[in-house]
């Protein structure tokens, strides 16, 4: 394209699942042409509680040099992709609190008809993933944003079965993000670029 997509995607991980599923997305967002910052929201846990889980501070380790998302990444992005580990079937405390820092943006008017999509992860199977992508899909629509779910465009998405966005199920951290997950994060990413690409051309 000529003029290449910003697309911010933008995630909160304790352990690590739906971090590598960012990866995963801007890989994709990057192959398809767009122009993607990879970003997290900040950390509200206390230390105690990181430490307390070795996995939870392993990453938080690990992701200490990924920059955190700011309202300027949303205002400069044409396509956002949220990524949550799912809480008692909710988007976690951390990435709705970076949600409700965008109210300035959202008086504005700057996050209207911007596209929107979601990615989850959960530690079993039927465990809030859907009405995760949901809850959070009722703050797009406050935005007047436009909400690209993958759907089943796609043969692969019968394999992964979920039409609201990428999910992975980690069982507790033993089960790694496979191939099905991967192929399902790539759809995603390319018709969130190539949805964003026609609206961005027709305006």
């Amino acid at each position: 394209m000529a003029t290449p997509i910003k697309l911010a995607i933008i995630h909160y991980s304790s352990t690590g699942t739906i971090a590598e599923i960012a990866k995963e997305l801007h890989d994709a967002g990057v192959k398809a042409g767009a122009e993607v910052r990879l970003l997290k929201v900040a950390e509200l846990a206390p230390q105690a509680a990181i430490e307390s889980n070795p996995a939870w501070a392993a990453h938080h380790t690990a992701s200490a040099d990924i920059p955190e998302a700011t309202a300027e990444d949303v205002e400069w992005a044409d396509a956002v992709l949220f990524g949550t580990p799912t809480r008692f079937g909710n988007v976690s405390a951390q990435l709705k609190q970076f949600i409700d820092t965008l109210g300035g943006l959202w008086a504005e008017g700057k996050l209207v008809n911007k596209v929107y999509s979601g990615f989850v992860s959960s530690a079993t199977a039927h465990a809030g993933q859907e009405s995760t992508l949901l809850a959070l899909y009722n703050s797009i629509h406050h935005f007047g944003g436009i909400t690209v779910t993958p759907g089943f465009t796609d043969p692969q998405k019968f394999v992964d079965g979920n039409p609201y966005g990428t999910s992975h199920v980690d069982g507790q951290g033993t089960t790694p993000v496979d191939d099905v997950t991967r192929a399902a994060a790539r759809i995603q990413a390319e018709r969130v670029v190539q949805i964003a690409g026609a609206l961005k051309t027709a305006a």
